[in-house]
């Protein structure tokens, strides 16, 4: 905890002068919204506000129903579409270079996250989970993970889940900072994820 309080509010501190470009950038794109903030659920089932930069048209939940027969990921309740119409030209940018994720060091500072967990997932998603995979429920959520270094989008539900698994099971301060290590290179190199 007190790793997460210090990078966090270091690293907030550090870019506020990218949030206050890239808030200026959506907001000038649409008039809309810069953050999107959805309930998410974080460990043992409890409820957050989990924050991200706005990268999708307005009423992009709303559209989402219409795109459910294009989801790329079958095999569970995670929706994945590579080419998804709502996303905007600024939100294509902020996604391809995860800057869109950068409003989670707010959630990290709350105690709501952690800098490394699994990634906080919709309610409607999490109650699909078999039983199985709610042992991931036992984590803080993060804003990297497993998933996000080998494989991310590419992966399907069961290898997220797996991967997830073998992080609960696996914990420790090293751990967490090779993963942190990790995130940085695929960030700066995305073809490094595998």
């Amino acid at each position: 905890r007190l790793q997460d309080v210090f990078v966090s509010a270091v690293a907030l501190i550090l870019l506020l002068p990218v949030f206050a470009i890239i808030s200026a950038l959506i907001h000038l794109e649409d008039r809309g919204p810069v953050f999107y903030v959805s309930d998410r659920v974080g460990i043992h089932g409890k409820r957050i506000r989990f924050y991200k930069f706005r990268s999708m048209v307005l009423d992009a939940d709303e559209l989402k129903k219409d795109l459910l027969d294009r989801n790329e990921r079958p095999d569970g309740p995670l929706f994945k579409l590579s080419d998804d119409p709502r996303v905007t030209r600024i939100g294509a940018f902020i996604r391809r270079t995860s800057i869109d994720e950068l409003p989670q060091l707010l959630n990290v500072l709350r105690g709501d996250m952690s800098l490394i967990g699994p990634r906080p997932q919709l309610p409607e998603e999490v109650e699909a989970y078999s039983d199985i995979d709610c042992l991931r429920l036992e984590c803080i959520p993060g804003i990297s993970c497993l998933p996000q270094i080998y494989g991310r989008d590419t992966l399907g539900f069961r290898e997220w889940v797996d991967l997830d698994l073998r992080y609960r099971k696996n914990w420790s301060l090293w751990y967490d900072f090779k993963i942190l290590l990790k995130t940085a290179k695929v960030v700066l190199h995305p073809s490094a994820a595998r």
